[in-house]
């Protein structure tokens, strides 16, 4: 659209509101490609509302209150000094609307022809596209968000987060030893481990207190850093959440409660998906992480983990243990022994 280009270095200051409840914060306003842009102070976009679907709540009063079409709950506030802002979105806002088709009476047929098209391809391809343009959007500290959200819907099953100070010190070197820092553990997940959107990973207690050697968590943790670099956490999400919500996601930045508390609850019931072996064993080498400990763990009798015990990287080799004893043992107190 040519009129973007006019507007493409105009900034403002607004109060954004996620929803009716919400606190209003101070955010920086920017006109994007195609896509109104609202970012923190650090230049971190918190969402991106789409331009045609930009309503206005109080026209012609100021201060101007926009928010996405068909949820008046998120909005956003430009004061009086903010005029060129409001300005600009007003003439965008006019050109998207003039730009729109006005058929007259004598093409309805041809219309409800295009309709049928357009609905077939809206069926076949329009989820999947609208599904690799979010995970292409979508910035890594909204996935950390969601992450953090999943987690926190887990808890009314798993329990809440287990904390011990001294455990949580451990556990934090502990991912940092094996370069994954957002780990957290549960007491009782119903599995071992799984990773969410933002590459959050949760451990039962069991990983951590049924073993006298690191190694088997390790192994867990590399297994879930295996699977979500072959399939992205967020498009799993997005598959199970259903295109809708996938919209929702890509205007405004957000996915509803229900949405998460279904996925969150999908997480928890699905067959765990085992890795690529030669994907796993590569990360096992680089971890200088033995992989046998983790393939007998899994199947104690190693028929259904042979390929991980014969091509264990770190057979015949000596390494250092991943953690000093001391360290070990404050995290398998982590969830309070």
């Amino acid at each position: 659209m040519t009129a973007l280009t006019k507007y493409d270095r105009l900034e403002a200051i607004g109060l954004w509101r996620p929803d009716p409840d919400g606190q209003r914060r101070e955010v920086i306003v920017s006109i994007g490609n195609a896509t109104l842009v609202i970012a923190d102070k650090n230049d971190q976009a918190i969402t991106h509302w789409s331009l045609a679907a930009v309503a206005r709540a109080n026209p012609g009063v100021i201060p101007a209150v926009y928010h996405p079409d068909g949820d008046e709950g998120e909005t956003l506030e430009l004061p009086e000094h903010e005029g060129e802002m409001v300005s600009a979105i007003e003439s965008l806002r006019t050109a998207i609307s003039k730009s729109r088709p006005r058929p007259g009476r004598l093409r309805w047929l041809g219309i409800s022809l295009s309709i049928a098209a357009v609905a077939a391809v809206m069926l076949l391809w329009l989820p999947s596209a609208m599904r690799d343009n979010t995970l292409r959007v979508v910035p890594q500290v909204k996935r950390e968000t969601l992450g953090v959200a999943l987690i926190e819907r887990m808890q009314r099953v798993t329990g809440p987060m287990c904390n011990d100070a001294a455990g949580l010190r451990a556990l934090r070197r502990f991912g940092a030893r094996l370069e994954t820092l957002k780990l957290a553990v549960v007491p009782a997940l119903g599995r071992p481990a799984l990773h969410l959107p933002g590459g959050v990973i949760v451990l039962d207690r069991s990983v951590l207190e049924d073993w006298d050697e690191p190694d088997v968590a390790a192994g867990y943790i590399l297994s879930e850093l295996a699977t979500q670099v072959e399939r992205d956490p967020l498009a799993d999400l997005l598959d199970v959440v259903g295109p809708w919500e996938n919209f929702r996601l890509l205007t405004t930045g957000e996915i509803s409660d229900k949405a998460l508390d279904d996925y969150a609850e999908h997480l928890m019931t699905t067959p765990v998906r085992a890795p690529d072996t030669a994907n796993l064993l590569a990360l096992f080498e680089a971890s200088d992480v033995p992989a046998t400990p983790f393939a007998r763990a899994y199947d104690i009798t190693g028929e259904s983990t042979l390929d991980l015990i014969e091509g264990d990287p770190m057979k015949g080799r000596v390494t250092e243990p991943l953690l000093p004893d001391s360290t070990w043992l404050r995290l398998q107190n982590l969830c309070g022994g």
